[in-house]
């Protein structure tokens, strides 16, 4: 046997082991919860497993390995556990144990000032191994298992700090949205299992669908994928949920779980269902995540909260995504493969990198956190002087996001717009309408994030600290800068070797398209992107990176050279303001403003107040604005006030006597027996 295949075959049971190893550092960490270096243990071997794993991971995704499978007799007793390990597992593996890996060294050090290690150790690992086990399950029982075990284990996160109200409510809705998921999902692999009960991937796969039961997989796929990825109008939990956890779980669940529902959505529409049989199957998609990418970077800017401020651009992001599957699945039901090669691979080298800039920024502002007590930018500021090092990791997190080159953000932008060029070509009236005027929405959210993150960043970190927690804060420890300078040097490096990355992404889009991947990247000159043809479009991102840091350079030494050296002293300017009362410096709110005039009124209904006393009046002025959420209050309020009255009404049913229960059993097993013989 070739040594290649050898360790292909025996790097299965081994990517297997790792997972079962982060469960039993769960139990264990029960134990070491209550001891001073427990953290401290249970971090480094998550780290260590972790590391090993994406050394796997990469390996197989790089040599180029075939799949390979492995079945335990586990789970359903007729079916066993079935286990695959191909290049889609592979990329996504990647993913989720390099935003895993650095989470735990951020957390050697952040988790030392932890207020309840013992609500958060033994579901760390545990909710990292289950995300592990989704990416490599090869059947839709053992999928929805580990679906789920990834699910209650972030919800334990997530209601670490039960004891405040607003994160008891988060993950009371976040549960409900991930049973409602799971139940989307469930019915979705019914579907694709058929009356013969084909529950393993390769009987799927090998199965055909009818149209009308493949449009309905897609729309439960939406469901179950999509309210755990944050698309809208499912989102609402994520807002509320990422902020409540602890912040080195919040770059894991903005960061990494979100793209394990995009694997979701991925493997069963590309793989599972097979070409898509109709066009608007792409159209659909493409409009949700035009929307989402558009309301996420919205509703963001209203944000004082710096945690949500970033759950909400985790919405923006997934909409990008979802924006370059849907042009892939557009591309794909028209037989054109190379166009599709290229969406599919804007979608996936986004998801790399929001994985990055997003796990940098979440554990930025754990850092922020850890040394003022304070998430309110309002009550920030000033830090970039006692934090220089977090600040700088932070800017360059902010870069990224909002697409600037030479950083990775701009190329898988840049990337997805360039898919959007050749939509002309599609010969459907409807598409080409819709993805000129999606990729209209992806430009305004992409200057929208820019101002954003200008306002996060700018109200964190400059200007002068607006509260004494904020004056008095100290840079944070050796480990959680290590785990930030390693993001943000990958961040950089995926953004000035971006064909590289698009070459390490080509067995996964052969993979899910046919065969059809981008022309081999490794062996342009100097490195240039070149997605289409040389004619139409290419990118470097070093030949960027040299011309933008010679320009500064230049730049600074005209300037010093030839400027005056004549002294002079004046008063500085003052930017608006004489006294030097913080209070007088721009707020979060006062920097969104002008956004909130433009779209507030029909995106939040926003309404402003301001209450004026007559003169000689010695009280106050205040200026009031409320923002309300449409999608709450329309769509997700009224389903509530519904089930509880609905569940209300059958509040009798507790109070039955043994015979009615038993009549009601004896009803429910006629009623399925019926519909199994209906169905076959």
């Amino acid at each position: 046997m070739p040594a290649g295949v050898r360790f292909a075959t025996m790097s299965l049971p081994l990517l297997l082991g790792l997972p079962m190893l982060l469960l039993a550092v769960g139990v264990y960490a029960i134990a070491a919860a209550q001891r001073p270096e427990g953290g401290r243990q249970v971090y480094g071997i998550a780290l260590f497993a972790c590391v090993v794993l994406l050394a796997l991971a990469l390996g197989h995704l790089l040599a180029g390995r075939a799949p390979t499978t492995l079945t335990l007799p586990l789970g359903l007793p007729w079916l066993g556990a079935h286990f695959r390990l191909d290049a889609l597992a592979a990329f996504f593996l990647i993913v989720v144990n390099l935003g895993g890996a650095v989470a735990s060294l951020f957390a050697l050090g952040y988790g030392q000032h932890e207020r309840a290690p013992e609500r958060v150790l033994p579901f760390f690992p545990a909710f990292l191994a289950g995300m592990n086990l989704v990416l490599l399950a090869d059947d839709a029982f053992t999928f929805l298992f580990a679906w789920e075990f990834m699910s209650l284990s972030s919800w334990a996160l997530v209601m670490a700090h039960h004891q405040e109200p607003a994160n008891a409510r988060a993950g009371y809705l976040y549960l409900v949205m991930a049973c409602f998921g799971t139940l989307a999902l469930l019915l979705a692999f019914g579907l694709l299992a058929g009356p013969d009960g084909g529950y393993g991937f390769a009987a799927i796969r090998a199965g055909t669908t009818s149209p009308g039961f493949a449009a309905l997989v897609l729309v439960l796929t939406l469901l179950g994928a999509g309210s755990k990825a944050g698309l809208v109008p499912l989102h609402v939990w994520l807002p509320l949920a990422h902020p409540a956890a602890p912040s080195h779980v919040s770059a894991l669940m903005s960061g990494v779980m979100t793209k394990v529902a995009v694997y979701g959505f991925i493997r069963i529409v590309f793989d599972l269902l097979g070409e898509p049989a109709l066009w608007w199957w792409g159209g659909l998609v493409l409009a949700l995540g035009g929307i989402t990418a558009v309301l996420g970077v919205l509703y963001a800017l209203m944000q004082h909260d710096l945690k949500r401020l970033l759950a909400y651009h985790t919405v923006e992001n997934i909409g990008i995504i979802f924006i370059g599957l849907g042009l892939a699945l557009a591309f794909q039901a028209n037989q054109m493969y190379a166009s599709a090669a290229l969406a599919l691979t804007a979608a996936l080298f986004h998801v790399l990198n929001h994985s990055l800039f997003k796990s940098l920024l979440f554990l930025g502002t754990g850092a922020v956190l850890t040394a003022t007590g304070e998430r309110d930018m309002e009550r920030l500021g000033g830090l970039i002087h006692p934090m220089p090092w977090t600040a700088l990791a932070f800017l360059i997190g902010s870069a990224a996001i909002s697409a600037l080159p030479p950083l990775n953000g701009f190329v898988s932008e840049w990337l997805t717009f360039q898919a959007i060029l050749i939509s002309p070509e599609l010969p459907q009236w409807l598409l080409k309408f819709l993805v000129p005027a999606v990729g209209a929405l992806l430009a305004l959210s992409a200057a929208l994030a820019a101002t954003c993150f200008v306002k996060a960043f700018g109200i964190t970190f400059l200007g002068r600290p607006r509260s004494p927690a904020a004056a008095g804060a100290v840079e944070t420890d050796r480990y959680s800068l290590s785990a930030l300078f390693v993001l943000a040097a990958l961040c950089l490096l995926a953004g000035i070797l971006p064909g590289l990355v698009v070459d390490g992404l080509a067995p996964v889009v052969s993979l899910l398209n046919g065969g059809a991947r981008l022309m081999a990247q490794h062996d342009r000159p100097w490195l240039t992107l070149v997605p289409v043809v040389d004619v139409k479009s290419t990118y470097n991102g070093l030949l960027v990176l040299l011309f933008m840091t010679l320009s500064g350079f230049t730049a600074a030494f005209l300037i010093h050279r030839l400027a005056s050296n004549a002294a002079r002293r004046g008063p500085a300017w003052d930017c608006g303001f004489p006294d030097a009362n913080p209070a007088f410096q721009y707020t979060a709110g006062s920097f969104a403003q002008p956004i909130r005039r433009v779209f507030g009124s029909i995106v939040f209904q926003a309404r402003e107040r301001v209450m004026m006393p007559p003169p000689g009046d010695l009280r106050p002025a205040r200026f009031e604005v409320k923002l309300r959420d449409p999608v709450w209050e329309r769509g997700y309020a009224p389903v509530a006030h519904a089930v509880v009255a609905l569940s209300s009404r059958f509040n009798y049913l507790q109070y039955l006597t043994i015979r009615r229960y038993l009549s009601l059993v004896f009803g429910a097993l006629v009623v399925l027996l019926l519909g199994m013989v209906l169905w076959r």
